[in-house]
């Protein structure tokens, strides 16, 4: 019989040299089966690592309460130092410094964020959140020690900067030891942990300033994150096949993307300093505003081109944007933004509208803390059964702009049932899908990217925080000034502006505090506007979130590029 001649080779067709595959002479069931395995098993490699660090019993419960510790301590360091400010004031006689305490935590903690990521994926996951531990450890215990306003606003940017490495470094813990199959319900527990945190923050602060000092605002810090330290230094451990690749310190170090850093907290400082001082110290059209906001800008597009020329070596990997990354990152942004917002300017309405006290304005947010702990959970709990993540953001999202909406129509005479239901409404509606951005794009990575995809996210989450509360000050400020000639034309405006929000009605007299408060109202009511215009485009966004099931093993399917 006449051998049949040679198969033309077209191009794109593989020669048998250059063949990553088995000898096609491998063709008894035995050697298939063979074939098939050594496949399977490369394939397999990287879920396999994954699974091996997975926990259960009390190694799990120990590491995930370490990682919600480190959650906690994060949302308490921007909120509990709000109700301190006035008493911190009359120790550092000035108000100057005041915006700074703020800003100089969220300046850091934004700026480093997607770095933080980077610095988890090149170096030791379980030695770089001690490191981060510490460093967050050390600014709370300068801001508890300082003794002037300047060393309190370095000690708040050297918290920051650990706050930065907590956050992703306990949110990559959670993702690498807890199942997937329990992994939502997790992520429900830490949204319900920063629910609770991020309100319990004035009450504490109120407390802490009333009855002790100020100071135990920071030292609180120091055992509880002690505590978490030592549960991931004794439990958790890195199998080889997940350890971080070994190149040089200098390469390990451009990953990092110092660059970037400096960028971003260039951007994000000028758009803060531009909304805090247009309609305030200085006219929106004065040459100081315009040239901060266009610095902004031309930052930000610096920011782009740099990232886009480094590559891989950027802190905001331009491959991890894909669909299952930035919609999340967007979402993100605008629904936590216009939560924090809620949560700086709810407490001032208590305060000057209500008349409570720093302590009673914590128990007034009660109505919103308790509905968004049961609620954050109970998100990840449906996400848990039904493996869909998008469905539950897309209808916390519409629900949550409703429930802001609403709080527009609060005024001076609004009864305690209106305001105690609006929260309740608010904190049911906003936390149940709060936290399920990170879920999202954790989901689609692999294990070696999900540090990076998780810092990226958690990113845009805390710069829409800092935008948005910055946003709504400016808001606040200027619609209480544009006010206050109406409705109280004898007041200084200035005077008002550097009353706390608890002393308006010890400073001003019965004949004049109606107006005062009646401009309060007005900024307060602006504030509210700026929530709600966030949580709508939150909604804008949730409609491009993927409604299908979340991957529970991101190597059984195809890439999420691809996808």
């Amino acid at each position: 019989m006449s051998e049949s001649p040679p198969a033309k080779v077209l191009p794109g067709d593989t020669t048998d040299a250059e063949s990553t595959y088995k000898p096609l002479s491998i063709v008894t069931p035995e050697g298939e089966r063979q074939v098939v395995e050594e496949v399977e098993q490369e394939k397999s490699t990287e879920t396999t690592a994954e699974e091996a660090v997975h926990q259960d019993g009390l190694k799990l419960v120990l590491l995930v309460s370490a990682s919600i510790i480190a959650v906690f301590l994060i949302a308490l360091d921007q909120t509990i130092v709000g109700t301190a400010i006035p008493k911190i004031t009359d120790e550092f006689h000035g108000l100057s410094d005041i915006s700074w305490y703020a800003a100089a935590y969220f300046m850091t903690f934004g700026g480093t964020q997607t770095s933080a990521g980077k610095l988890y994926k090149y170096f030791d996951l379980k030695w770089t959140f001690l490191m981060a531990m510490l460093v967050f450890e050390v600014g709370s215990l300068i801001c508890g020690v300082a003794q002037n306003s300047k060393t309190l606003i370095v000690g708040r940017a050297i918290a920051g900067l650990g706050g930065a490495g907590l956050s992703v470094g306990g949110n990559s813990i959670v993702a690498l030891v807890v199942p997937p199959v329990k992994r939502p319900i997790v992520m429900g527990m830490i949204g319900m942990t920063y629910t609770i945190s991020a309100v319990l923050g004035p009450i504490l602060g109120g407390v802490f300033t009333d009855r002790v000092t100020w100071r135990w605002c920071f030292y609180i810090n120091l055992p509880i994150g002690a505590a978490a330290a030592l549960a991931v230094f004794i439990f958790f451990q890195l199998p080889e096949s997940l350890k971080p690749p070994k190149i040089p310190l200098g390469q390990k170090l451009l990953h990092v993307d110092p660059v970037g850093i400096v960028l971003v907290m260039g951007a994000i400082t000028c758009f803060i300093l531009a909304l805090q001082y247009g309609g305030d110290t200085h006219p929106w059209n004065s040459s100081v505003v315009i040239g901060l906001l266009v610095g902004c800008v031309l930052l930000i597009a610096a920011v782009v081109l740099w990232e886009m020329w480094l590559g891989d070596y950027a802190m905001m990997t331009p491959r991890l944007y894909t669909r299952f990354v930035w919609v999340p990152a967007a979402f993100q942004f605008f629904f936590l933004g216009s939560y924090l917002t809620l949560l700086y300017y709810l407490p001032i309405y208590f305060q000057s509208i209500l008349g409570a006290s720093p302590i009673l304005s914590g128990v007034y947010n009660l109505p919103l803390m308790v509905p968004a702990a049961i609620f954050a959970l109970a998100g990840g709990i449906v996400v848990a059964k039904t493996g869909r993540a998008g469905p539950v953001m897309f209808a916390s999202a519409l629900l949550a702009t409703v429930a802001v909406g609403l709080l527009l129509t609060l005024d001076i005479g609004s009864s305690t049932g209106k305001w105690a239901g609006y929260q309740v409404f608010l904190g049911a509606t906003m936390a149940f899908g709060i936290v399920h951005g990170v879920t999202i794009a954790q989901a689609h990575a692999t294990p070696a990217d999900i540090a990076s995809v998780t810092s990226n996210v958690l990113f845009w989450q805390v710069v829409g925080g800092a935008f948005s509360t910055s946003a709504g000050q400016s808001a606040f400020l200027n619609q209480l000034l544009l006010t206050l000639p109406k409705t109280a034309p004898e007041v200084n405006p200035r005077l008002v502006v550097l009353t706390g929000a608890s002393e308006l009605h010890n400073v001003f007299t019965p004949d004049v505090l109606p107006g005062v408060l009646e401009a309060y109202m007005k900024g307060i009511t602006a504030a509210f506007g700026v929530a709600t215009a966030f949580s709508g485009v939150a909604f804008l966004f949730s409609l491009l979130l993927p409604m299908d099931k979340l991957p529970t093993h991101k190597t059984d399917e195809v890439p999420a590029a691809i996808a």
